[in-house]
């Protein structure tokens, strides 16, 4: 059998589970659709929100299943009336048709692909970034507070909102950890990309002997729980208040402002001082909780996705060293996709677009292989 017989044949296969594919979807959507016509439904608004929101997902592969159906049968007769038909004029126009037919077939195809690839739910949410420091001295406190301008110029760029929950400042410059809450559309299914280790290969500025060292600073990106999604008991909850501190530890205000939190079976501590107010820090210190707390149960969901998938693009493994920055050579490197970029600058500066746009790319093509194959 020659190459293009077997091409052929993968892509009639292909063509097969995606029909099916879209069939299960038409009769998702149709089943959703009798369901919110039901008085017991409407009336229960949290399902029918839910009900809704599944709705709208499935409309665009709903109607993309209707032109494939439709385009299929317009080839076939374009195919039938060149082989029985005997009037050239008539072949001559059903072969442009065609060749018209298998063109859109074509865009049809990769718009289908695309809209297969399976949407993970915590894509559209907020989220928590925390930076911390790691191995590397003061020179990783110094990093931890580069990644932070990086990421802070990245979020105002894209329109979206940042708001510290907690800050520790590093003796020489930069942070021993800082976290911080961002709000916009579709925030956590970009910055997920962005959990694990990153390395620093440069001159410090504390080194005076002009040697290259390695230092470390670790991101998390956690999806915002909202509270249905996570149940905390206030039982469940160690409230403490104290005097919020600066740098060195010196008290910065003498009233108890400051928050702590222990989560008592998770074991889990949040602090807040930023706010002056205690119902503010609080607030901000629940968000985080709550983000931490789901996230254990989200990292479970994680470990099995990354069982499957090679690349691991986006599974959270915070110990994984995921992006290195050499500042001599003036290049990023994305061990993940084997991807090296020389304009470092600009990635500091906060262009981290086309790092990100490469890794969605290499994740979607992942979930795809999934999907069909």
């Amino acid at each position: 059998m020659g190459h293009s017989a077997i091409q052929a044949e993968l892509s009639s296969e292909n063509q097969n589970i995606m029909l099916e594919k879209l069939e299960e979807f038409k009769q998702q959507y149709e089943e959703i659709e009798q369901k919110m016509s039901d008085p017991d439904i409407i009336t229960d608004q949290k399902r029918f929100i839910k009900l809704n929101k599944d709705y709208k997902e499935l409309k665009p592969l709903v109607e993309a299943y209707h032109q494939y159906k439709e385009l299929l049968s317009n080839i076939e007769s374009a195919k039938e009336i060149i082989k029985k038909e005997s009037d050239d004029e008539f072949v001559k126009m059903a072969k442009d048709e065609l060749q018209e037919f298998n063109a859109k077939k074509e865009e049809l195809d990769e718009k289908i692909k695309y809209l297969l690839i399976p949407k993970d739910p915590q894509d559209s949410k907020n989220a928590v970034m925390e930076i911390r420091a790691g191995t590397g001295g003061d020179e990783a406190g110094i990093f931890a507070g580069d990644l932070y301008r990086m990421y802070s110029k990245y979020i105002e760029n894209k329109g979206w909102k940042k708001d510290v929950i907690s800050s520790t400042e590093a003796t020489q410059g930069g942070f021993k950890e800082v976290i911080f809450n961002v709000e916009g559309e579709e925030v956590y299914g970009t910055l997920k990309y962005e959990s694990g280790v990153h390395r620093v290969q440069r001159v410090p500025q504390t080194e005076t002997q002009g040697r290259v060292h390695t230092s470390a600073a670790s991101v998390a990106v956690l999806p915002e729980a909202d509270e249905f999604d996570v149940d905390i008991k206030d039982s469940d909850i160690r409230k403490d208040t104290f005097c919020a501190s600066g740098p060195g530890g010196q008290s910065v205000n003498t009233t108890y402002s400051a928050i702590r939190l222990t989560h008592e079976p998770t074991g889990i501590v949040v602090s807040c001082q930023d706010e002056k107010s205690q119902i503010k820090n609080l607030n901000k210190a629940m968000k985080v909780l709550r983000a931490r707390i789901y996230e254990m149960e989200y990292q479970k969901y994680m470990a099995e996705i990354a069982s499957k998938r090679k690349t691991m693009v986006s599974t959270g493994d915070r110990s994984a060293k995921i992006r290195t920055y050499n500042y001599s050579q003036g290049r990023v490197t994305d061990h993940r996709i084997n991807l090296t970029l020389y304009n470092l600058q600009n990635i500091i500066d906060g262009d981290l677009e086309e790092i990100i746009d490469k890794l969605q790319t290499a994740e979607n093509a992942e979930k795809l292989k999934e999907t069909i194959g």
